[in-house]
Order: structure tokens, then sequence, then C-alpha cells
């Protein structure tokens, strides 16, 4: 995992490296919000109340709700619609809540306002219906119960009542504290009496009648419930965007190859010699083969996104300055150079030919070998090696082996050369045919 910190500046680099990739990751993310909205949009959505009279329990406030919602209210509900669903349908689109204020309150949804709010307005009259059929149908055997107990109760006030009347007539022989106490007495236990048959009376009037009353119609509603589908397929757009940038910063962060010249130089055991950079033609094509190298390719996925920080192209004169200093590090002598290069890297291929060419023009004999990353094989010879990788294109392990490799061979690593890209300088090279073609800077 890299040391390296994660700064806005990497974000930015991915942004615009990458702009293609993350805006296919976002027209994807919305198509996914487009699907996802189908299932999980809501719709329009409406209310209705209904009022539940009397006094109520909490749990008898559920048990409401549940009815406002049982298969039967929405059987009924889904045949009096005119667009006729089905009560299973109905039970995705309808839901009760109730309050403790007695009322019962139905929302539901729809694919349109109009039939959203006729879907409400059924769910509450069919509720309502229901509802008093349940309590008729409830009432038949509990108003016979209670017409037995409420006569069996007036017999036994009758019958208090005459024993009150024989009591109250045998204390008329004087006026005493005693009888006085009996008849407050016997008054009371009356009037508790009648006060009973009284609440019974009130009681089954009570549960004879319809206690549930629709509070007029459901409201048009105005618009889509949210989240809406445009919430869905921002969503998803944004959602996939910004997992695109994260994933592209985790990569980043877990990336083991070496981007500090002097990381790559420790990895081989050996000395930086300096940077050169190397302009290279925009990639005309896809580097793979087959749909899957062409669709990286139209999506900007086949190229790395991280590049360090681009230079300037300098003069000519600069350009040559640098590839001798380059050179005069190595004091190859009479024995020559030999450039080793990664053969999936193709910016250091690019500097290793310009540097040979340049080293051929100086009476230094140079030569381009290129090795294979994963089993490098580094001929026999007696000329200095002189190792050329890109920032970022080598873990330490690649870079180790390419450094026993050398020494299998017999060969001393004399350095590593570090390439960089610039900007194109927009002008034609005044250097000789022999020279390389595009102005390079870099420093010792």
């Amino acid at each position: 995992m890299t040391d390296d910190t994660v700064r806005l500046a990497l974000v930015g680099q991915v942004l615009k490296r990458r702009w293609r990739l993350l805006a296919a990751l976002a027209v994807l993310g919305a198509a996914v919000g487009a699907g996802a909205s189908v299932f999980f949009s809501p719709g329009y959505q409406t209310t209705s109340n209904v009022l539940l009279q009397g006094p109520r329990q909490a749990d008898e406030l559920l048990t409401q709700a549940e009815v406002a919602i049982s298969s039967v209210v929405l059987d009924r509900a889904a045949a009096a619609l005119p667009w006729h669903p089905s009560g299973a349908d109905l039970k995705k689109q309808v839901d009760a809540s109730a309050t403790n204020g007695n009322v019962l309150t139905i929302t539901a949804s729809a694919g349109t306002a109009e039939q959203a709010q006729q879907l409400a307005d059924q769910v509450a009259q069919q509720y309502v219906k229901y509802s008093g059929q349940l309590a008729t149908n409830s009432g038949d055997s509990s108003a016979q119960l209670a017409g037995e107990q409420q006569e069996a109760l007036r017999q036994q006030v009758k019958l208090a009542t005459e024993k009150i009347e024989e009591l109250a007539k045998g204390m008329d022989g004087g006026l005493t504290v005693e009888s006085v106490q009996a008849r407050t007495q016997l008054e009371g236990l009356r009037a508790s009496l009648d006060s009973a048959v009284k609440t019974l009376g009130e009681a089954e009037a009570t549960a004879s009648r319809n206690n549930a009353v629709a509070m007029g119609n459901a409201p048009l509603p105005p618009g889509r419930a949210t989240p809406t589908p445009t919430h869905f397929i921002a969503g998803g757009a944004v959602l996939f965007l910004i997992a695109g940038i994260f994933g592209h910063l985790v990569a980043f962060r877990r990336d083991r190859r070496l981007r500090n010249q002097d990381e790559i130089a420790s990895a081989l055991g050996t000395r930086a010699l300096g940077v050169l950079d190397v302009e290279l033609a925009p990639p005309s094509g896809p580097k793979a083969k087959g749909a899957l190298g062409t669709l990286r390719w139209l999506v900007g996925a086949d190229r790395p996104w991280y590049q360090p920080p681009v230079a300037v192209p300098g003069s000519d004169a600069q350009r040559d300055l640098r590839y001798r200093r380059v050179l005069d590090h190595l004091d190859a002598g009479a024995r020559g150079v030999l450039l080793l290069v990664p053969e999936d890297d193709a910016s250091a291929g690019k500097a290793a030919e310009r540097l040979a060419e340049f080293a051929q023009r100086t009476a230094v004999a140079a030569r381009v070998c290129l090795v294979s990353p994963e089993r490098p094989l580094v001929p026999d010879g007696h000329d200095v090696a002189v190792v050329m990788s890109s920032p970022g294109t080598r873990i330490a392990w690649e870079l180790a082996e390419l450094a026993a490799a050398c020494a299998e061979s017999g060969r001393e690593i004399a350095g590593v050369v570090v390439t960089a890209p610039v900007q194109p300088s927009g002008r034609a090279s005044s250097s000789t045919a022999g020279a390389p073609g595009e102005a390079l800077a870099g420093r010792p």
C-alpha cells in the first residue's frame, strides 16, 4: 500500500483523466435508478380520514387500522374501482394508521393522482360499511344478552324498592337517630340502583349504533410523492459517480507500484541518474484486443490515470545537456551501455531509444534491450547496465527480480533513469537527423 496522502489534487486527476469512465458510470447509475423507481417509487399519494366515535383504547385503534387494510375491505374496494385491480395489488398500495384523537388515516398510492384519490375514498367507504356490519352482527347476540341482564336488573330493583318501602313504613313509629340513618342508606341504595339501570340502557344504545364516519373526500395530490423517479435517477447517477471516484482513490492507496525515483533506485540497489522527459502521442486505438479492450479504450480506462506533475520542455540545447549529464554519470568508457527496458513500458522504451541515439552521436556505444517484467532475462556481456523505468509501472519485487537477473549475467547496474511526461512543444526540433525528435527535460 502506498504511503502517499490522498489530496484534492488526486481527485482532480481522476476527474480529468477518467471523465469518460465516470460519465459512463453516472449514466449506468441513472439507468439503475430509473429501474429502481419502477419498483420503489410510491407514485401519487393521498389520505382519507375516518373518525372513530366513542372512547377507544390504544390496542383497539390498532385493531381498527388492521381492519381497514384487511382483505375483505380491499377486495370490496377493488371491485368498486373503475380500473378493476385485485385486492392483492391494493395490499401494496394502501396503508392505515390511527392517532390518539380517534382518527384513522388511510394512505393510498397509485400511478395517477385521480386513481390515488379514488382508491383512498373507496377504502374509507368500504371500511365504514364493513365496520358497521361488524357492529350489527355482534350487536344481535349482545343485544339479547343485554336485554336479559337489564330485565333481571329491573326485577332486582323492583324487589329492592318494595323492601325499601316496607322498611320505611316500619319506621313510622317515631323519629330517632337510627331511623334517620336507615332511611338515608335506603334512599342511597335506591338511587344507585336507578343509576345502574340508566347506565345499562345507555351502553346498549351506544353499542347498537354505527361508530365510524368518513371525514370527507381525499384531496387530489398535486404531484408525485417523494422519492420521485427523478430523485432515483439523480441519486443513482451521483452514487455511481462518487463510488467511481472513491474506487480510484482506494486503488491508489492500495497500489504497491513505486512512483518515486529514489524508491525505484533503492529497489534496484543502485542510484538515480536523472529524469528524462518524454512526449508520447495520444493512443489512436485500443491496446488490448476484443470487446473488453475496445470498451476500456472508449471509456479511457486503458491508460493510467495517475501521473506526476507534467513539466514544460526546454530548448534543444538544454535537452542535449541533460542527456550528456546522464551519460557522464555512467562513466561507461569503452565498455558501452546496455539500456534495460521492461517490454510493457512504452514511455521508458521511447526514452531509451532517444538516449541510445544521443549516446552514439557522442561516440558512446549504447543499445536497447527489452526484458520481460515477470521473468527478466539479461544477456551476458561487459557493457554497463542502465535500467529505464517510468514511475508507477513496477513494484519492488519486479525491480528486485530485474536486479537479480543482472547479477546472474555478471552485469553491474550503473543506475536507473526515470521517465516523465511533458507537454507537447508544438514546434519541430532543430537537432540533427540522428538526434531525438522531441524536447526532453530533466534533472541530473
